[in-house]
């Protein structure tokens, strides 16, 4: 059985079986509490590995494995970035979010302010930042399936795309936050399983020594020692100071970007209390912390064994090559078929179980956010809410297919990185000032998210992102005037700037508002009215 047929079968399994899970969740799914929260109804070990789930998306384990593979030092810290991003998260925002809020991120932000405005800018904000993490997910099934299936062409790449677009979408309209946080926990489990076995089977070949490893992939690389130091990728004497500060701005941006990031902030709504909202970002991190520290293996495993001609121009196909690799090395041909086939379904779950949680994300936010609350003033009821909340989640979802058709050939890992520099120039401020400024008001929350959300799309439009250079979304078009990469090193910034302004000019202030939000963010007293005032 040739790779290709084994691992469409374990696919197909996979799919089957989440499928069966997403029916069953939607029998249990009744109220807009069921479909937007899973009815609080899960443990903080649960949670845990669905936040796992969802953060551990095809950025981490294609895209970042292969930006080592390719860049060494430089690609390692991606995984540093995104897991200390979670330590912001725990200290700053998990457990306020979730006394403060109900379903949503604009539900904490409107709690104090004129609602319609506020939740306005949230909700476009938090479906701008789904769309940008939604296209690294279909780029790297793409990717994917180019490896697997051997379909090079572009309409091949643009109908795998479509499917996971369609699966992704049947999750959300059917299951809710029941069906997707299982096919989370189910996701968790498997890549973890997999990274881990993979993991264990390069160190084995080295005799566990880190070192051998290290100095293989430095030799193979064609690199030497430059390849285990800084300034491979970014900050290069060729780029000069420009690829300094795009360092710097890479790191602000992972960094912040996690406290900020729609998808994560609503998984602290679905359990019960403020202690199981701790507990699950303790297990979130044990998770994710463990899995980093495979990449750094996966990464340079990749790089020592494969070898950079092998993999594809973005190194996204890094991981499940150095899986069939080592499968055929001590398992022969026979073992590394199915050892790719494991990775490469592992992979597939995975983009699935992310773009679930990012499409039910700002579908969310699109019915409970502007449709109820901006068009409707909260005349709407809970079965009229859940039904807006699905038809969404059909535009959302074709939309993001379109964009990654077009994205193809772009690192997933960069992609993402994207998508946090939007969520922590727009959202990160809006969040920080409405917990813990207490003049905070209506126009410094619309000024923070207009400003940091315009200004990250506006400098990623006219940087080398999108034009000017090979591997640009239009290459063959140069309109670029800003030099660097990732935004965030101005667009961060800015937001926080923007929101100080808006609310320095605004004479707007409601003192007991804030008084009422504090002991709420900080006991859980009252949390679960927090969106009906």
């Amino acid at each position: 059985m040739s790779s290709q047929t084994l691992s469409t079968i374990l696919f197909l399994v996979f799919v089957a079986a989440t499928l069966g899970i997403t029916f069953w969740a939607s029998r249990q799914t009744k109220t807009a509490a069921d479909y937007y929260a899973g009815g609080r109804s899960f443990s903080g070990a649960q949670n845990g590995l669905a936040i796992g789930g969802d953060y551990m998306s095809a950025a981490s384990f294609l895209g970042i494995a292969g930006i080592i593979a390719l860049s060494g030092y430089d690609g390692f810290l991606y995984s540093i970035g995104f897991l200390v991003a979670w330590l912001v998260a725990l200290l700053l925002v998990a457990e306020l979010m979730r006394n403060s809020g109900k379903f949503t991120m604009a539900d904490v932000l409107a709690f104090r302010m004129s609602p319609r405005p506020v939740r306005t800018a949230a909700g476009v904000s938090t479906i701008v930042v789904s769309i940008f993490y939604l296209l690294a997910q279909m780029v790297g099934a793409g990717a994917l399936v180019t490896l697997l299936l051997g379909v090079t062409s572009e309409t091949g790449k643009a109908l795998t795309i479509v499917g996971v677009g369609v699966l992704m979408i049947i999750y959300v309209v059917v299951g809710g936050m029941k069906g997707t946080t299982w096919v989370q926990i189910v996701k968790a489990v498997l890549l973890m399983g997999g990274a881990t076995l993979v993991t264990l089977l390069v160190l084995g070949k080295y005799g566990f020594n880190l070192s051998s490893l290290l100095g293989d992939a430095a030799a193979q690389s064609g690199k030497g020692e430059a390849f285990l130091k800084p300034g491979l990728k970014y900050g290069t004497e060729a780029q000069g100071l420009a690829g300094k500060l795009d360092l710097i701005s890479l790191g602000l941006a992972l960094v912040l970007g996690t406290a900020g990031l729609p998808h994560i902030l609503i998984r602290f709504y679905t359990v019960p209390t403020a202690k199981d909202a701790r507990k699950s970002v303790l297990w979130g991190i044990g998770i994710i912390g463990s899995f980093y520290l495979l990449t750094l293996v996966l990464g340079f495993g990749a790089a020592a064994l494969v070898g950079s001609k092998a993999m594809d121009a973005a190194g996204n196909t890094a991981a499940p090559l150095l899986a069939q690799k080592i499968g055929q090395e001590i398992f022969g041909e026979v073992g590394g078929t199915i050892l790719l086939a494991i990775i490469a379904a592992v992979a597939f779950a995975t983009i699935l179980a992310v773009v679930a949680g990012l499409t039910l994300a700002s579908s969310s936010s699109f019915a409970h956010d502007l449709y109820a609350h901006v068009f409707k003033r909260g005349n709407v009821t809970d079965k009229e809410e859940v039904l807006v909340a699905r038809v969404s989640a059909f535009v959302i979802g074709a939309f993001s297919i379109g964009l990654g058709i077009l994205a193809q050939g772009q690192n997933v890992a960069f992609l993402v990185a994207l998508a946090f520099a939007v969520a922590a120039s727009g959202n990160l401020p809006a969040i920080l000032y409405s917990l813990f400024w207490k003049d905070f008001n209506t126009a410094g929350a619309t000024s923070a998210i207009y400003g940091g959300l315009v200004s990250a799309l506006v400098l990623v439009i006219f940087s080398p992102v999108v034009s000017g250079g090979k591997t640009s979304l239009f290459p063959g078009a140069d309109f670029a005037w800003f030099p660097l990469s990732n935004p965030g090193l101005l667009s961060i910034p800015i937001g926080f700037l923007a929101g100080w302004i808006g609310t320095k000019l605004s004479k707007e202030y409601n003192s007991a508002k804030y008084a009422e939000i504090e002991v709420r963010a900080l006991t859980g007293v009252g949390a679960e009215k927090a969106a009906e005032h």
